[in-house]
């Protein structure tokens, strides 16, 4: 087990990566002093392969389990899914003295972390990321929140974990198309902050595909340690947090128009990421060698390269609702090369995403 820190003063929490660490759960709970009522949420995808595992290890160590199970995907992302949380925690009788834990990839750990946030005003939450997706990304950093028809997580609060506890040997029994979604968010890290560690993927992005404990481990500490860093110093995203949105400007505009679930999230970043770095190079940002790189290290990870036909005047509509917008200019995370990004506002969206949308650009 390797373990690591986001500092965060008095909230500050652990990260702790390594295999067959689920069973390890009541130990680090006792030692956090975390309270012995336990509300376990999950999805109708997760629960039957890792809730009972959870449930019993918890019980066996003098823990009250209850659990909620919510069903599976994007599209239940939503305030129905969030209700369901509540009309648990009320039933039961739970105060603030109960814990939520959070057994599932990305789509759990948002509406859990966005319930205890709101639930009696607060109460204290674990995360157990059981996808790529989650582990090196949304189940740091404390971004909880809910979708709206009108947009993705715009419903939401920033509510840190208490702990975060990854156990790579979930990733055996997650579906391929979803370890690909998640190394979306992998090479998101490379392109914006490592370009040592982008290159590291070029050389083993089979390594990851292929599920080698030891390079997942290693990946997933690399993506933890550039996240946590960037929470401990912009933790509501005022300045340097918003670099991690690489890709998700467009990705975002193209799940919804989509129907949320049908393209899944890490696909529609790595399309995002293309056009992105499409727009960079345009504006001498990077070069098209720069480029290239991206979509080869995409292509490599069994990710799309070609967003659906979509209308760009729908795309620029949701755009424009997406929360880097001030004062009503948009603003996306551009790479400058590879291993460093900025925020650039867009003067005219709709000329500079008509050319990079162009095919014959996207395809190389």
């Amino acid at each position: 087990m390797e373990s690591l820190t986001v500092g965060l003063g008095a909230r500050s929490y652990a990260i702790h990566v390594g295999a067959d660490l689920l069973t390890a759960l009541p130990d680090w709970l006792k030692a956090l002093q975390l309270p012995r009522r336990v509300m376990l949420v999950s999805n109708q995808v997760v629960a039957p392969l890792y809730l009972s595992t959870v449930e019993c290890c918890l019980a066996a160590a003098d823990f009250q389990v209850l659990s909620v199970i919510l069903p599976d995907g994007e599209a239940s992302k939503n305030a129905a899914s969030l209700e369901q949380i509540y009309t648990s925690l009320i039933r039961s009788h739970c105060d603030r003295q109960t814990l939520l834990v959070a057994l599932g990839g990305g789509v759990v750990g948002d509406i859990t972390g966005f319930a205890a946030a709101t639930y009696l005003r607060g109460v204290p939450f674990v995360q157990l990321p059981t996808s790529l997706l989650a582990q090196v990304d949304s189940s740091v950093g404390g971004k909880t929140a809910i979708n709206h028809p009108l947009g993705k997580n715009l419903i939401g609060a920033f509510y840190q974990p208490r702990l975060v506890l990854i156990d790579v040997k979930t990733l055996q029994t997650l579906p391929a198309r979803e370890l690909s979604a998640g190394l979306a968010e992998v090479i998101k890290y490379g392109v914006i902050a490592d370009a040592n560690f982008f290159h590291w993927l070029e050389l083993h992005s089979a390594n990851l595909r292929r599920l080698e404990q030891e390079f997942l481990i290693e990946a997933v500490l690399r993506c933890c340690r550039i996240k946590a860093a960037v929470v401990a110093e912009d933790e509501t995203e005022q300045g340097q947090r918003a670099l991690l949105n690489y890709g998700h400007t467009f990705g975002h505009a193209i799940e919804q128009l989509c129907g949320y679930g049908q393209v899944l999230h890490g696909e529609a970043v790595a399309m995002g990421m293309l056009v992105a770095a499409r727009i960079a190079e345009r504006q001498q940002l990077c070069r098209m060698e720069d480029v290239q790189r991206i979509r080869e290290l995409i292509a490599a990870c069994g990710l799309p390269l070609q967003p659906p036909s979509l209308s760009l005047e729908a795309c620029l509509e949701v755009m424009l609702r997406d929360k880097k917008v001030t004062a009503g200019r948009l603003r996306m995370v551009l790479n400058e090369g590879i291993g460093s990004a900025k925020l650039v506002e867009i003067a005219d969206p709709g000329e500079v995403f008509a050319v990079a949308l162009a095919p014959e650009l996207l395809h190389g």
